[in-house]
């Protein structure tokens, strides 16, 4: 076989590499920013995946919350445990060629807690997943205990009723 020609299997492999994919940059960034800086270091994560030759198309904003769980990050020469951060995603649409480069630029930020970036099926690309307003939405909301009864209303002791129903279930029987 000649130097020029390549097996159809190796062009086919070749042509993939090419194509433009869809991908999601989902980021934690340090509780230790001030909230004025975390609108700079999203600009900077969006200002790495244009220079790798990306193309911005969606994103949602970073907003500090609780953690579920407490995460250490080697931090000036100790370990540090955080509760909180500050969390937002990016969507892009790149090369998968360029994708080791600025996966190896978003490692080095400093400012990052940790990050996981994912390839984007069609299915969500078309529907993003708006994690703040979802968070909102399912918040639980706190009632009131303090509040005084009404004149009107009725204390009931559910003690009283509990022992009712046994009653009334020990006479069926």
């Amino acid at each position: 076989m000649s130097e020029t020609n390549m097996p159809a299997a190796e062009a086919a492999v070749r042509n993939d590499e090419q194509e433009i994919a869809s991908y999601e940059l989902a980021y934690h960034i340090l509780p230790t920013v001030a909230e004025g800086e975390v609108m700079t270091v999203e600009n900077e994560l969006k200002a790495l995946i244009t220079k790798a030759g990306g193309e911005v198309f969606d994103t949602e904003a970073a907003e500090r919350f609780e953690l579920a769980y407490e995460i250490d990050k080697y931090l000036e020469g100790r370990y540090r445990k955080f509760n909180s951060a500050y969390f937002g995603w990016t969507r892009f649409k790149l090369a998968p060629a360029a994708l080791t480069e600025l996966t190896s630029h978003v490692d080095e930020h400093k400012q990052l807690l940790r990050f996981l970036l994912v390839r984007l099926t069609k299915v969500e690309e078309a529907n993003p997943f708006k994690f703040h307003e979802a968070l909102v939405d399912t918040k639980i909301k706190n009632i009131d205990l303090d509040v005084e009864l009404a004149a009107d209303a009725e204390v009931v002791d559910t003690d009283d009723i509990i022992d009712e129903v046994v009653e009334e279930e020990v006479k069926v029987a």
